[in-house]
């Protein structure tokens, strides 16, 4: 089994108390399957929308992530799959697609 980072992109920012309730529903019962099959190896967290940019040999610093970006990274999850194909197929399954948004299958690089 290898290792994948699944970030979570875009997506619905502006719901009702109701519709992040349903939503927050979905995304533990995807996490729960994932688990069970033991995929998951950290479930990640939600991250926070502001922060700081450090860029470059200068290391200027600059507000971030901007505001012109649509796809935000706004969470990630760890998790275990066969291969990057298989990562991808289960990632189909996740909650974000609903709300328009976007999953980054990323490979973790050993070391």
């Amino acid at each position: 089994m290898s290792e994948f980072v699944y970030l979570y992109r875009g997506g619905e920012t502006n719901r009702s108390p109701e519709r992040m309730q349903q939503t927050m529903q979905k995304w533990m019962a995807w996490f729960k399957e994932l688990g069970e099959k033991g995929h998951i190896k950290e479930p990640g967290h939600p991250l926070e929308r502001g922060g700081k940019l450090v860029k470059g040999k200068q290391k200027t610093i600059t507000d971030g992530p901007f505001a012109e970006a649509k796809d935000v990274i706004g969470g990630y999850t760890l998790v275990e799959a066969r291969d990057l194909d298989q990562a991808v197929e289960l990632s189909k399954g996740c909650p974000i697609f609903d709300v328009e948004g976007a999953v980054e299958v990323r490979p973790v690089m050993k070391m």
